[in-house]
């Protein structure tokens, strides 16, 4: 997944690495990825959120992993053997997230990128920043940092600190 300067400088498109979470699709930027790794067994860390499912040793790192499915009330949750985690940097943290699996990574041109729909203040939005399309896809982009710094994450902040 090398990125060229050419491309990460063009800001008419956004390189994102899209994975599944259900039936949907989302992307996020693909420079806030450090590397894909299977879904392995973690060390649950007590009074956590639900979320949080727990921590990782990742070559010396202690690495909290989010399971998206469960911080965006998708249900069902189950673990197989195209669970995925993404292991992400974001403001200077290494967090991991729990994803159904990894499909690409796709550019998209301003064009193909949609704003965010406005929804009542019941569905919480402030963490998509549009929808893209490629081809018959819909890609839901998620502002990966501004969620793993979000104040209803300050508990992967305190784990990774």
């Amino acid at each position: 997944m090398q990125i060229s300067e050419g491309q990460a400088a063009n800001s008419n498109s956004r390189e994102l690495l899209t994975f599944t979470l259900g039936k949907e699709e989302y992307g996020i930027d693909i420079l806030k990825v450090q590397e894909i790794r299977g879904y392995d067994a973690v060390t649950t860390i007590a009074n956590s959120p639900e979320f949080i499912k727990g921590v990782i040793n990742l070559r010396g790192i202690i690495v909290p992993i989010v399971d998206m499915r469960i911080k965006f009330n998708l249900g069902n949750v189950t673990y197989n053997e195209l669970t995925v985690v993404i292991i992400l940097n974001v403001a200077n943290r290494v967090i991991g997230i729990v994803v159904d699996g990894v499909s690409d990574v796709i550019t998209l041109t301003a064009e193909q990128l949609k704003p965010s729909p406005e929804f009542s203040a019941t569905l919480d939005t402030q963490y998509i920043t549009g929808l893209g399309t490629v081809d018959e896809r819909m890609i839901i982009v998620v502002d990966i940092e501004k969620l793993m710094t979000s104040r209803d994450m300050e508990l992967v902040e305190a784990a990774a600190a």
